[in-house]
């Protein structure tokens, strides 16, 4: 069962409209907000994100315990934002690194989830695309930048009810139905 996503339900995402300045905006509709005022039109856009889904010559995943907000303290999966000018390959590979302190050897595209992501009073709609990843010795893989922990676990180790994220929930329960974890 996929989770749905409500955008904007309980907080308005611009209270002035960037074109007029009057305070005529109507309640976001998922693509934009229009000014009643002057017609103006302000499309929103995600933000592009990577998740790293890494496998192990055993049929384990690396599954990451998040030691920031949001979801402090719930399980995760390596990745993060794609920076300007950068692919999602090459955010795919620093995050990684960043993270795991490891080399990124293959990827593989897998599916796209969308999530809501909110940090320091900023909601960030983004849309997550995750990859099917090796890593150099995984054994060697540790903990870094905002990796709390990390744990190998089997498929019938995996709760997708734990993942702290909407986006790592929904990708999960994808992964393990279509038996991903060889």
């Amino acid at each position: 069962m996929t989770e749905r996503l409500t955008l904007f339900e309980d907080r308005p995402y611009l209270q002035f409209c960037p074109h007029c300045g009057k305070s005529t905006l109507n309640r976001p509709i998922v693509q934009r907000l229009m000014c009643r005022s002057c017609g103006f039109k302000l499309y929103f856009n995600a933000a592009s994100a990577v998740i790293a889904l890494i496998t192990d010559g055993l049929g384990r995943l690396l599954v990451t315990t998040r030691a920031r907000e949001p979801a402090k303290g719930s399980l995760g999966l390596p990745g993060g934002f794609v920076d300007l000018g950068e692919t999602a390959e090459q955010a795919l590979s620093r995050e990684i690194m960043e993270e795991l302190k490891a080399e990124l050897v293959s990827a593989r595209y897998f599916c796209t989830e969308p999530n809501i992501y909110p940090y320091k009073g900023v909601t960030y709609v983004t849309v997550d695309m995750a990859f099917l990843c090796e890593v150099s010795a995984p054994e060697r893989v540790e903990p870094a930048d905002d990796v709390q922990a990390i744990q190998w676990l089997y498929p019938n180790q995996i709760r997708p009810e734990d993942f702290g994220l909407v986006s790592m929930r929904n990708i999960m329960r994808r992964f393990l139905a279509q038996g991903q974890v060889s």
